[in-house]
């Protein structure tokens, strides 16, 4: 049977699934709903309302990362998560830090240049993208940039679920707008580029820019 993945790739926290998946090689239909008004029966998969949500048979699984932990166990090969305790446990460190950390500077772009203006169409709040730019997001680069060093990627120098989400809350930053300063950051630069190249964010964030380019239209 083929999963369902519930959830509009705009979002970073689909995107993290909808990635995972393509990297697994995971047969899914996608469902593209926006969390934004959403009906009933949502709401009895997931409370909150939010996306996305995973329907695997009659078995239902809300929550990005929750989701991806069980799409790991259901589909081992390959890997996305290290095998080494430490070292899984620093990926899925990292994977938190992109979903409550490091989004609550990158949702600013991308909340205020595209859901308010082109959704809502609205007046973006531009305090609010200048503050993630001066106050949020400086730190949080510096780290990223200390923790990366020379390696290619975050943890045990693969491509694990912490790049996956690290990707997906920069793909939420470049299409609001933003763009990692390489003469300030340049191994950060070189990795959100890098990240961003494979397949399966690529086709992603591409069809992400039409969406939005169509909305400005």
């Amino acid at each position: 049977m083929t999963y369902k993945i519930i959830g509009s790739d705009l979002s970073p926290f689909a995107r993290k699934v909808l990635v995972f998946a393509n990297e697994k090689g995971i047969e899914f239909e996608h469902d593209p709903l926006v969390p934004f008004g959403v009906s009933d029966s949502h709401k009895r998969m997931h409370p909150q309302g939010k996306i996305p949500v995973l329907v695997d048979g009659d078995r239902v699984v809300p929550d990005s990362s929750v989701i991806c932990e069980y799409l790991e166990a259901e589909n081992p090969e390959p890997p996305l998560y290290p095998s080494d305790n430490y070292e899984r446990a620093r990926a899925k460190w990292f994977e938190e830090f992109a979903d409550s950390g490091l989004t609550t500077g990158a949702s600013a772009y991308f909340f205020q240049n595209v859901i308010t203006k082109y959704f809502f169409k609205g007046e973006p709040d531009l305090e609010a993208v200048e503050d993630a730019a001066t106050n949020i997001l400086p730190p949080f680069f510096d780290y990223l940039e200390r923790e990366l060093g020379d390696a290619d990627y975050f943890v045990g120098g693969r491509f694990t679920i912490a790049d996956i989400a690290l990707g997906s809350t920069f793909g939420a930053y470049a299409l609001g707008g933003g763009e990692v300063d390489a003469s300030r950051w340049p191994k950060l630069a070189a990795y959100v580029e890098r990240v961003h190249g494979r397949p399966s964010f690529k086709g992603l964030l591409d069809g992400n820019r039409a969406a939005i380019a169509a909305m400005a239209g």
